[in-house]
Formats: C-alpha cells, structure tokens, sequence
C-alpha cells in the first residue's frame, strides 16, 4: 500500500466519523497544520511526509490493543500543546 493511499483512507474515515460530511483538502490541511498544496500532494502520492514510512513499519511491530492505547496517548498530548 502506498502513502497516498493510506492517507485517502484515513481521510475518508475522519469524514466516516462525521456521518459523511464531505471534509475540503483545505480543511483537513488546517487540522494537520500543513497547506492545502502539501496535504494535497501527499494524497495524490506526489510527496510523502519523511516520517510517514517508518511511523507505519513501527506500528506495524506492535499489538491492536498497544497500538490504540499510543494513538489515543499522541492525540491527548497533541490537543493538550494546541
């Protein structure tokens, strides 16, 4: 799988969350803190963030449970320093 396509399916599951409410590049750019250009050449596979790669490869070494317990872990950190 590559990059673009794991950041097209993450975006169609925040909109998921949101009963399908139809969120814009732009949008989800600002949520990432990235320009509309950058999010919009990671999903159209023209780039790729460095770290993206070896985020997945390390998450890929650990369990289900250990994995949603670091993600959720990141995410309060995130919204705790915004």
């Amino acid at each position: 799988m590559k990059t673009n396509d794991i950041f097209n399916l993450l975006h169609n599951a925040v909109e998921s969350k949101f009963l399908g409410k139809k969120i814009s590049q732009r949008e989800m750019a600002d949520k990432l803190g990235v320009s509309m250009r950058t999010y919009q050449d990671w999903k159209l596979g023209n780039s790729q963030p460095q770290a993206a790669i070896a985020i997945f490869k390390m998450l890929d070494e650990l369990q289900d449970g250990d994995i949603l317990r670091l993600i959720r872990r990141i995410s309060s950190e995130l919204k705790e320093n915004v």
